[in-house]
């Protein structure tokens, strides 16, 4: 029955950044859903929350919102970052939080690939070219840059760094990573890759450097000037962890000054970035709008994790996902 099953707030259903229906009728098949906005015209559905559904950062877990929910059990969060999340106050209000590690793992090493490819050859301006009305021959100066054979340093060899490698394995590309830790000496036979503890000696040896770490204290602003400032001057930065993991004036003057070749973002801070900001101008940046997890059947994997994760903190059972304060 529809009045017995529990009260969850997301975002907003449909529109640009709202939930896809299919992906909506997922979570009503469990709870009642209430929109974000709706919550705000209504105050008196505030003591009937019990989960919250963070999509894409939204709606945001502000200290004030969750105050206003007394009877929060869980924020499910679909992602695997939990950067946007303070879990020591939210574990004070008694409140679980989970995410959806794995699903997205497949879809983010994709898109790490396709935007290293897309850099490499020029297939943004290869396009721009092919569809201008004013094109009547095709240039033979769009050279692009050699993939297959080339060295690709990967910092951060979790799950979607290690899938990376073994998408950059079928172009007999040289791996190098560096990670907190070592991986097996199985792992690392397996797609081929050479450790790096020092972080430096990568930067100085890679075609491609590709950023797949979480954002943490210690990561926030990893690679800044002094970083850029050792990497080939040929080489291509490749960032789908966190805006934050790069200080992007650094990054800017890099790419303005010919440090680096080029760069090819997925995550930037904020975003969207400042319609006035300059990496939107530069000719050698290639940016897309965190799409690293948009694809259909990985959403629909997060949305039925963060279901299962939402009813078990309901239901007082153990979470399969869950994120505990440190």
């Amino acid at each position: 029955m529809e009045e017995d099953k529990p009260w969850a707030l997301i975002s907003e259903l449909g529109g640009e950044h709202g939930y896809l229906e299919e992906l909506a009728d997922l979570v009503k098949q469990h709870f009642r859903i209430i929109c974000y906005s709706d919550l705000l015209n209504n105050p008196r559905i505030h003591a009937k929350i019990q989960a919250m559904f963070i999509w894409k950062f939204s709606p945001a877990a502000e200290p004030s919102l969750l105050r206003s929910l007394p009877s929060l059990k869980v924020i499910a969060n679909g992602g695997m970052g939990v950067d946007h999340l303070d879990l020591p106050f939210i574990a004070s209000l008694g409140v679980k939080v989970a995410n959806t590690p794995g699903v997205v793992s497949d879809a983010t090493a994709d898109i790490s690939m396709a935007l290293l490819l897309a850099s490499a050859r020029k297939i943004l301006e290869g396009h721009q070219i092919a569809v201008d009305p004013r094109t009547t021959r095709l240039p033979q100066t769009l050279m692009g840059i050699e993939v297959t054979g080339s060295t690709l340093g990967i910092i951060g060899m979790g799950e979607i760094g290690y899938k990376i490698a073994q998408r950059s394995k079928g172009f007999e590309m040289k791996i190098l990573y560096h990670n907190r830790r070592r991986r097996s000496a199985e792992d690392e036979r397996a797609v081929g890759a050479s450790y790096c503890s020092n972080m430096d000696d990568l930067l100085r040896r890679s075609d491609f450097v590709m950023l797949a770490v979480n954002l943490t204290p210690g990561t926030t602003g990893l690679i800044g000037h002094r970083q850029l400032s050792l990497m080939k001057p040929t080489a291509t930065l490749v960032n789908i962890s966190r805006g934050l993991v790069v200080d992007q004036d650094a990054l800017v003057k890099a790419l303005q000054c010919g440090t680096i070749h080029a760069a090819a973002l997925d995550v930037t801070h904020p975003e969207p970035l400042p319609r006035d900001h300059p990496l939107l101008r530069l000719p050698n940046v290639l940016i897309t709008p965190h799409i690293g997890i948009n694809t259909y059947n990985t959403a629909r994997k997060m949305v039925q994790k963060m279901v299962e994760n939402a009813l078990a903190a309901i239901n007082g059972l153990p979470i399969p996902n869950e994120v505990k304060s440190k």
